[in-house]
């Protein structure tokens, strides 16, 4: 019923940047929570961001200051732009969104992309 679809993943230097951006389509209601996720190698996913409609950003600590979360309502899109990136960034990055479908009364459903992998490396 709905797709999220990720871009913008790639590789870059230490203190490079890098925008991430996430597309959901389907019939949505509306989109009361987006936000991104990543998993390491080894490593248990975790939380980077999210951003509710109308609402403030939640940062992970280690992201604060460096990363910021957008959102075009509009266009059901999500953005990740990052910047000072470094190496204990690489992970494959996930979005996320909870989303609204159905009628007459529309129902939550819990959403992920396919994931774009971002490496930071010299």
């Amino acid at each position: 019923q709905v797709q999220l679809v990720e871009s913008g993943g790639g590789l870059v230097q230490p203190g490079g940047s890098l925008r991430l951006s996430c597309t959901a389509s389907g019939k949505i209601f509306s989109i009361p929570v987006m936000g991104w996720y990543r998993q390491a190698p080894g490593k248990r996913r975790e939380l980077v961001a999210t951003l509710p409609s109308g609402g403030s950003p939640n940062y992970r600590d280690s992201v604060k200051g460096r990363f910021t979360i957008s959102r075009d309502n509009a266009k059901n899109t999500v953005y990740l732009q990052m910047s000072s990136l470094k190496p204990e960034d690489t992970a494959v990055y996930y979005c996320n969104a909870v989303v609204l479908v159905g009628t007459p009364v529309p129902a939550p459903i819990d959403s992920w992309g396919q994931g774009t992998q971002v490496t930071v490396s010299s």
